[in-house]
């Protein structure tokens, strides 16, 4: 990749980069590498990290609120998946669309292997980790990153080659995406979310098709059958496109639990079947992958009950999904900053197979009104005393089980920072 990026590539333009973090200053790298001009801008006072980065590579840094002033004559505007464009609406009047993007479009300027991305409320990180698995047990050389850790411009410095690229993208990415165009794009599913960055449904859908506008007739889009009718009304992509159900192909052999899983791996064989890997090998890769960390992890077991961290679940569907994976009687934890959804549509499954329901931190006044009616619910401030309260009147065989349904931005930095506190808390009783 590194022959791809030259010094004076990008000599002569002016590039403003917006947030500080690991994408950002993934993208600053890329840039000053290009020979732009380049301005670093983040709300935030700089932390220790920034300040070292910002040191090492001499970039122009501004902080504190935004001015339609910082983006005069900017050529290029590279836009963190954490900042809303909505955030900026005032600031970017007047700025043609193209000159707007994410740090994902910018580096898939200069790939030159091909690309598997996928997108999707629910499930990604599993999915492109088995991917990466299944093509990698296939003998391929592959690159994962993206949403899910590395950004792709990291990838492009490190003069690392790779024989295909699997990437997980968020509707923040593809939302100020315009030529980015995987060879397979994965469309997992789709539910609300992220309604508090997106002003609607409507647009939440429109950035995740993004991911298939750009496609050509040779490339690949694969997304659930569910969904094939409004798909195929909105002319989505002009690539070839195949559609996928939940199926039992890889269920004796898997570690992964729960209906969404069936989908996950049928969708991942999809996939990678384009570049070779046989069934034989994909049932291998299935057979030796490990789940995440806080996808349905167990981290205990006390007394007969078993704790299940699932501090991944961000989403109401996430919760659906994790509910329904055990025969076991649940003991569920919810609680924390409100992303969106319809709490009270999962009553009739809470009503079958929870028995209590303990809330902690925000959104009570969105969790309580929906299920305190049909279930035992109750609330704490904190995590911890809702643990210990739920494992005090849990009997031998229940499961008590984290699926939060929101974000952690409550209580927690991350989601993995609230699904460790869970295996502490769980680890001590």
């Amino acid at each position: 990749m590194r022959e791809l990026i030259h010094p004076g590539q990008l000599r002569g333009h002016k590039a403003v980069v917006v947030g500080a973090g690991a994408s950002g200053r993934a993208a600053v790298r890329l840039l000053l590498a290009l020979g732009a001009e380049v301005t670093l801008l983040d709300k935030a006072e700089p932390s220790d990290a920034v300040r070292a980065f910002i040191e090492e590579t001499a970039v122009a840094f501004q902080s504190g609120a935004h001015s339609a002033g910082q983006f005069t004559g900017a050529d290029m505007i590279v836009l963190s998946p954490g900042i809303a464009r909505a955030s900026l609406e005032k600031e970017l009047t007047g700025i043609p669309e193209q000159k707007i993007m994410a740090e994902l479009e910018l580096a898939s300027w200069f790939f030159d292997a091909p690309v598997i991305a996928v997108t999707g409320t629910n499930g990604k990180t599993t999915t492109v980790s088995l991917i990466a698995h299944m093509l990698e047990t296939a003998g391929k050389k592959v690159f994962l990153g993206g949403n899910i850790g590395t950004p792709p411009s990291e990838y492009l410095l490190s003069g690392e080659r790779a024989d295909v690229l699997v990437l997980e993208v968020s509707s923040f990415q593809l939302q100020n995406c315009h030529s980015f165009h995987p060879q397979v794009g994965v469309l997992l599913n789709f539910s609300p979310n992220h309604l508090d960055y997106h002003k609607d449904m409507e647009e939440y859908l429109r950035a995740k098709l993004q991911l298939f506008a750009v496609q050509a007739a040779g490339n690949l889009a694969i997304a659930p059958l569910e969904m094939r009718d409004e798909l195929e009304r909105r002319a989505f992509t002009k690539a070839s496109r195949t559609y996928f159900v939940p199926t039992e192909r890889f269920t004796d052999v898997t570690r992964l639990v729960g209906p969404h899983n069936k989908a996950n791996m049928e969708a991942a064989w999809l996939a990678v079947r384009p570049f070779g890997v046989t069934e034989e090998q994909a049932r291998a890769a299935v057979a030796t992958f490990t789940p995440k960390p806080h996808r349905l992890q167990i981290v205990a077991e006390k007394r007969g009950v078993l704790f299940v961290d699932d501090s991944k679940a961000t989403t109401l569907d996430a919760v659906a999904a994790a509910v329904a994976s055990f025969d076991r009687p649940i003991r569920l934890l919810a609680g924390g900053k409100f992303k969106g959804g319809e709490p009270a549509a999962l009553v009739p499954l809470l009503k079958e197979r929870v028995k209590s329901i303990g809330l902690f931190g925000a959104s009570r006044e969105v969790f309580e009104p929906a299920w305190a009616p049909h279930l035992p619910v109750f609330w704490e401030p904190t995590l911890e005393p809702a643990v210990r309260k739920l494992f005090a009147e849990a009997q031998e065989g229940d499961v008590i089980l984290l699926s939060p349904g929101t974000s952690s931005f409550d209580l927690y930095g991350s989601y993995k920072e609230r699904g460790d506190d869970f295996k502490r808390i769980a680890e001590g009783l």
